[in-house]
């Protein structure tokens, strides 16, 4: 065996554990996202089979906090093909978040304080885990969105200048 080879299927491997399931690109677009928390997500069988299979919208998704504990609203997993109707989940139903503690007392005080929203960014694999992540936001005005596209606009036309020369 070659040198390094092993080292190919380890980090194809580890690859392979931590891979993105579903991404909310429409959040950064819409909100200035401030901090991020990793959460457990607490689902059924079907979903998991489901959002591995990539049938999962963030895109409407927002977090709550209720009597104490951290709720996933509005995130659509599709139901899964390949089970009957019995078995399968109900796509929008609020699903609860595991965090610490501490970690959902410090986001209470910043929604309830701030004006800030919980945003799901993305859903990922970690391990055998699938993570959600949380993201603590404050809405764009629309001259903020103009402002940021320009910035965008004027860093791709200096990469492409240099890439030229």
């Amino acid at each position: 065996m070659a040198k390094g080879a092993g080292k190919k299927a380890a980090k194809a491997a580890r690859d392979a554990a931590n891979r993105l399931l579903a991404d909310n690109r429409f959040a950064r677009h819409q909100y200035e996202i401030l901090e991020t928390l990793e959460t457990g997500i607490e689902l059924v069988g079907t979903e998991v089979k489901s959002i591995r299979a990539g049938k999962a919208n963030l895109r409407d998704g927002f977090g709550l906090i209720r009597n104490g504990e951290l709720q996933l609203h509005n995130v659509h997993i599709s139901p899964h093909s390949h089970a009957g109707a019995y078995f399968n989940h109900e796509p929008l139903r609020t699903r609860k978040l595991l965090a610490h503690r501490k970690e959902i007392d410090k986001l209470r005080v910043a929604v309830d304080q701030k004006g800030l929203t919980l945003v799901p960014l993305n859903l990922h694999l970690k391990g055998s885990w699938i993570k959600l992540t949380l993201g603590l936001a404050k809405g764009r005005k629309l001259h903020d969105k103009r402002q940021d596209e320009r910035r965008k606009d004027a860093d791709r036309e200096v990469r492409s200048a240099l890439a030229r020369i």
